[in-house]
């Protein structure tokens, strides 16, 4: 599909501009690119078509003669194409089915994997770029909850899409291990653990569980019971920050106890990531980035690019950033605190320069919430003011909140759901439904089918929506095998893998794709087929967007479409055997896409369910 609409663009803007120069008409020339074409309404008038609105200016004649005088002229030029038609004011072409359908399946078969990655005239989309992506980056207070699942799974997914799109993709991780709220999960380690000798093995708990609970019980610490402000212990925060003062200074033993709670929490976040298929290529450590960050600081400093501020601190002047006329907007930001420790913002500064050092991208992408979004303006701001050209490269994904039905989550008040607890209780509700319907033989491993399943209801929820919407992520609609799931993704996929196997055995053979475009005549087979002829297209719309609902929503279509097609075209039972090579054919690239697709949104592929 992709093949055929640039050609049919490359003839359009050819017809339209030889119009303009019979016409007299010295303007410049139209390219392909400014030709729009869409698919067609109505199949009757035309598979796709382009619309001539936007030309009656140049030509000064009506929509509708454009049209006319656009197919005149191309006459027997798109032959190989199909049949091209004036339809009121848009040029339709009613494409040749049989070519077109040869030329998909071929496709889909001789590039297999590639398929997708190959774009037109066999060019790559982002060969040769360079990109780097940060996401996850976890605080070593506590575990990984359903608000960096999200995160993750639009890191990997989107990395994954760049990849398949023909990038050089680098997956870094920043591990936030310093600051006072990891001061604050080591106070009530001390307060609460360290007399008892209390360590994750001993308590039965993961390690960044373990964490997060001491930061849990800070919190409630500093605030006192509820109704008890008597209990309260206000000082608690200035011990936090005279911890954080200790460990900047390097205080041994402060060391070896922030040591010993930053590997508890990160090991069990490895085990999280292992677990949800999240890889990383390098893992940046703040505590190893933020003294650079802090040498940038006075570096601008001393060029004027910063200023001290009367209380000690050393700050920025971001009216550049906010605009001059928001009141209330906060026009200058803090780099190092009046007591010369940093800041995120430090560290973020030290830790894009290390990376563009050790890995000279073409583009730097962050993957974070859109609470951040002004954090980031200000980042980037700081990186050109400090003269670093590449700063015009970096890029914040942000994306939308998360939350539970019944509302918000909070770190501090322990009303997070954690990551691992999420997927236990997915789990576990697909292993119960396995088990129900009686399916523990059929599927093999039903443990580790349910696991798959958990996976790809969780995944495929987080990713369904654009990014940059917040949502409510509903734990029994994810699990649903019917509707805009993942579970109903690996059902469809089961269903075509079942239908190959019991081919296979019945000695039944796919039919070459010349031989099937002869014998698919139906409207549910075009349709099928004009959509896995669209998926390159739609890595493409999906990367350049970093958008992982843009693949999603192909998926989920493409998935309807088939099932539409087994109910109108049986494959089994089809009326001859021509006619049933013809649809395994369909049925088999219809797999090849839709397993591919899935890896792109982290749904893991189940041939038995």
């Amino acid at each position: 599909m992709a093949d055929v609409k640039t050609q049919f663009k490359d003839i359009l803007a050819a017809s339209i501009n030889q119009i303009m120069q019979e016409k007299g008409i010295e303007l410049e020339k139209i390219t392909a690119e400014k030709i729009v074409v869409q698919d067609s309404p109505n199949p009757q008038m035309g598979d796709i078509g382009s619309p001539m609105f936007m030309f009656a200016k140049s030509l000064k004649i009506a929509p509708p003669q454009i049209a006319q005088e656009v197919v005149a002229k191309i006459g027997e030029t798109a032959k190989s194409l199909g049949e091209v038609l004036a339809v009121g004011s848009y040029v339709n072409l009613k494409m040749d089915k049989a070519g077109a359908i040869s030329a998909i399946l071929s496709k889909i078969e001789s590039e297999g994997k590639n398929y997708g990655t190959i774009a037109q005239n066999g060019q790559v989309a982002l060969a040769g770029h360079k990109i780097m992506i940060e996401f996850s980056s976890p605080n070593t207070n506590k575990p990984l909850h359903l608000g960096h699942m999200r995160n993750d799974a639009l890191g990997e997914s989107v990395s994954r899409i760049l990849k398949k799109a023909g990038a050089e993709v680098y997956k870094v991780d920043l591990i936030n291990n310093r600051g006072i709220h990891i001061c604050k999960s080591m106070l009530a380690y001390k307060l609460f653990h360290e007399k008892n000798g209390d360590t994750p093995e001993k308590l039965g708990l993961k390690g960044d569980h373990f964490v997060g609970q001491c930061y849990v019980e800070f919190d409630r610490y500093l605030k006192g019971e509820k109704d008890k402000p008597e209990t309260a212990h206000p000082e608690a925060q200035e011990q936090a920050e005279e911890m954080l003062r200790k460990w900047e200074a390097g205080d041994a033993e402060t060391h070896a106890l922030w040591q010993k709670m930053n590997d508890w929490t990160f090991n069990g976040v490895m085990e999280t990531y292992k677990r949800t298929g999240v890889e990383f290529d390098q893992f940046y450590f703040e505590s190893e980035t933020y003294l650079k960050g802090k040498d940038e600081i006075q570096k601008g400093l001393e060029k004027g690019v910063f200023f001290k501020a009367e209380d000690g601190s050393v700050r920025v002047d971001v009216t550049e950033v906010v605009g001059k006329g928001r009141d209330g907007e906060d026009h200058e930001k803090v780099l190092l605190r009046k007591d010369g420790t940093s800041v995120y913002i430090t560290q973020d500064i030290g830790t894009a320069i290390s990376r563009h050092d050790d890995w000279a991208f073409n583009e730097l992408v962050y993957v974070v919430a859109t609470e951040q979004n002004f954090h980031f303006k200000v980042l980037f701001y700081i990186l050109k003011k400090l003269g670093f050209d590449w700063a015009n490269k970096l890029y914040h994904l942000a994306y939308g909140l998360v939350n539970l039905p019944n509302g918000r989550m909070k770190s501090r008040e322990g009303t997070v759901v954690d990551a691992d607890d999420l997927i236990d209780s997915l789990h576990a509700d697909a292993l119960k439904a396995i088990k129900e319907k009686g399916r523990e033989e059929e599927v093999g491993n039903a443990d580790e089918v349910a696991e798959k399943v958990a996976l790809a209801a969780l995944h495929y929820y987080l990713l369904q929506v654009s990014p940059i919407k917040d949502m409510v992520f509903n734990p029994e609609e994810s699990l649903s095998f019917n509707g805009n799931t993942g579970p109903y993704l690996q059902y469809m996929g089961a269903r075509i893998a079942s239908i190959l196997r019991k081919a296979e055995t019945e000695g039944s053979l796919p039919a070459s794709p010349e031989y099937a475009a002869q014998a698919l005549k139906s409207g549910e087979e075009w349709d099928l087929i004009k959509r896995l002829g669209e998926y390159p297209e739609t890595v493409a719309r999906a990367a350049e967007n970093k958008d992982p609902s843009v693949m999603a929503n192909y998926l989920y279509d493409l998935a309807k479409l088939f099932s539409k097609f087994y109910q109108q075209c049986p494959i089994m039972s089809a009326e001859d055997a021509d006619l049933k090579a013809a649809r395994l054919a369909l049925a088999k690239a219809t797999l090849a896409v839709l397993k591919d697709a899935m890896s792109l949104v982290l749904v893991p592929f189940l041939a038995r369910m």
